[in-house]
């Protein structure tokens, strides 16, 4: 059943053209990723979607009544309500009819009102619903329904725009970038929560494990050129790669031809007979696929920065505490040459802080924290850098410095820097303001690395960048030979780059662990900790109905006893499952084998998981 058909849309601002004459459709139940580099359009093309902006030229037809909703890097929420408030103050329907309940709860006395209300829950099954929305909340970490939405962080603030999208079930959810500002547990439940929903979906994001997991469908911008790959990530990849190979075959085709045709020309036939005519019409055509080029960069560099000497970086019982919040406690490591680190934990465990003591722009509040003296902090905060009015790109770049040395005596410029971080020289002399949000990271990148630093922390790099430039950032820092720290909720770039993990647990616990995150996840999935659950259990517990009976029969119990030792069975299923995936040899039919398989083991994951939180419910009741 087709959704909606996007037909020759265009848009430009002045001399800037985004995209010209862009076509795709969107089907029911299709999962849909948009792939683009960083100020190719992505975002403006959500805006037309989404109703929030105009194309130039084309038009989108929707399937009559469909249902869409879009979530927005910026979420636009009313200040002065509360959570709850929010929520409710979307066009559903089934909110009303709860909405009605709960007012009819405050009124005993008038048993008319009451019992239309509690027929209207029953019609519109709004029990099921308002235990969903609720679970949704809990699991955004947003339980605190009287909060007022001013008093809400920026990423509470996101996290509870992606509430009030989930909770109003569309028939179609356009996302752009929906993991940026979520933990690592919340982007896990979200993925989570996707694959398994029959929810149509059309999204930006730069996730690629999550591309991997949700998605069955790929639509990439390249070049003006509009390509789909009906699969998934790996799939993807896989596909490109064929496409390129094959453009650069028909590429070379075409310049032996060019020359050709190119003599036949330069001879200048006197009879311009109808045959002669096609044959300089097809020339025409054969010069523009011979000078096609690619607009692909690789960082290749051997940076010749400063040695590291023996001592480098060194915490000693370091503490760190704010009012009801422990960051470190007594911490103590002594960062070795060479390392390479990533730091993963909760939204406001004090991943930040903990950067902010390592570089000295904050002051523990006791033990010490000793620097090298040949160490040169090269830092990536989320803020960014202050943009001066009237500044173009390669100005920003040279105020920090003119170039990169290099080994053998050679040097990287500022402007070969740029091009390698895929600003050619005419966008190295566009004005900053004309910088889409991406393309601003990608500079303040530019500006971190062409000081040269011999140790680079990298705070979130990964927000608001496109697949392309993280795969150039990713080649960039494979090749860096100083020490390196990584704060970063894209696990597929984890993996990629660092061997070693500092976990935030909370409380000032931190664990060191000697790996990636994927053998993290290994690690910890290893064994269904039962402690978690029931603490989980207590949580989500209200939700279920409970009959009379507190106690649990023979059978129950025993039935208890088997789903706990299942769950960690399938737990281990799962994982060995999602390993696979990372095969680059796979086929498509594999793909799609591993994925229905993967499939059976989550649903029934959700199936013990529920019968579980029955039965423990009822235990504790």
């Amino acid at each position: 059943m087709n959704y909606l058909t996007v037909e020759n849309i265009s848009k430009s601002y002045g001399e800037l053209v985004l995209f010209e004459n862009v076509s795709f459709s969107i089907h029911k139940d299709q999962k849909i990723a948009f792939v683009a580099k960083n100020g190719s359009g992505k975002t403006s093309i959500l805006n037309i979607l989404a109703g929030l902006d105009e194309s130039d030229t084309g038009q989108i037809v929707f399937r009559k009544g469909i249902k869409t909703a879009y979530l927005s890097q910026e979420s636009k929420l009313d200040a002065n309500l509360t959570i709850e408030q929010t929520i409710f103050n979307s066009k559903n329907p089934i909110l009303d009819v709860i909405s009605a309940y709960d007012k009819a709860l405050l009124n005993p006395d008038d048993a008319d009102a009451y019992q239309k209300a509690f027929e209207a829950m029953e019609q519109h099954n709004a029990w099921d619903f308002e235990t969903q929305y609720k679970q949704i909340l809990y699991k955004l970490k947003l339980q605190d329904l009287n909060q007022k939405v001013s008093q809400l962080s920026g990423g509470q603030k996101k996290r509870l725009a992606l509430a009030n999208a989930l909770i109003n079930k569309p028939d179609l959810l356009i996302l752009d970038e929906p993991t940026n500002h979520l933990d690592l547990e919340m982007i896990e439940w979200l993925e989570h929560f996707f694959a398994k929903e029959s929810i149509t979906l059309f999204m930006v994001t730069h996730d690629r494990y999550f591309l991997e997991r949700v998605c069955n469908e790929i639509i990439e911008l390249d070049q003006g050129e509009i390509y789909g790959y009906k699969g998934n990530y790996s799939y993807y990849l896989e596909k490109k790669e064929a496409r390129i190979e094959r453009e650069a075959i028909e590429t070379n085709k075409a310049k032996q031809l060019f020359k050709k045709e190119l003599g036949w020309m330069r001879r200048q036939p006197k009879a311009r007979t109808t045959k002669s005519k096609s044959r300089i019409d097809d020339f025409h055509e054969i010069k523009a696929r011979a000078h096609k080029r690619r607009e692909d960069h690789e960082v290749q560099l051997e940076l010749n920065m400063e040695r590291l000497g023996s001592k480098i970086v060194e915490l000693h019982k370091v503490s760190k505490a704010f009012p009801e919040k422990v960051i470190l406690d007594k911490f103590d490591y002594v960062f070795q040459r060479g390392e390479r680190s990533g730091i993963i934990g909760t939204n406001g465990a004090g991943k930040s802080t903990f950067l902010n003591i390592i570089t000295g722009a904050l002051q523990p509040d006791s033990g010490k924290v000793i620097l090298g003296e040949t160490v040169k902090f090269g830092y990536y905060t989320q803020s960014g850098i202050a943009i001066k009015e009237g500044q173009k790109v390669i100005d920003v770049v040279r105020e920090f410095g003119d170039y990169i040395p290099l080994k053998k005596g050679r040097q990287i410029s500022a402007q070969q820097l740029l091009e390698r971080f895929l600003f050619d020289r005419k966008k190295q002399y566009d004005f900053v303001e004309k910088l889409s949000g991406g393309e601003r990271k990608r500079l303040f990148l530019c500006t971190v690395l062409i000081q040269n630093p011999n140790f680079l922390i990298l705070d979130e790099p990964t927000n608001d960048l496109d697949i392309v430039t993280l795969n150039v950032l990713e080649s960039f820092l494979l090749d860096f030979p100083g020490c390196l720290i990584v704060v970063s909720h894209d696990r597929y770039f984890m993996d990629k780059i660092v061997d070693h993990l500092f976990v935030f647990k909370g409380n000032g616990e931190i664990v060191n662990f000697p790996g990636n995150y994927s053998d993290f996840r290994a690690y910890d999935d290893s064994e269904v900790k039962v402690e978690t659950v029931t603490n989980s259990a207590k949580a989500e517990k209200k939700q279920w109905k409970k009959d009379d009976s507190s106690r649990l029969s023979y059978n129950e119990q025993k039935e208890l006893n088997a789903i706990e030792s299942k769950l960690k069975s399938l737990a281990h299923d799962k994982k060995e499952l999602e390993t696979k995936f990372n095969d680059a040899s796979l086929t498509a039919d594999q793909i799609n084998q591993l994925s229905a398989d993967l499939k059976v083991i989550i649903d029934s994951i959700d199936e013990k998981e529920e019968r579980w939180f029955e039965l423990s419910a009822k235990l504790e009741g």
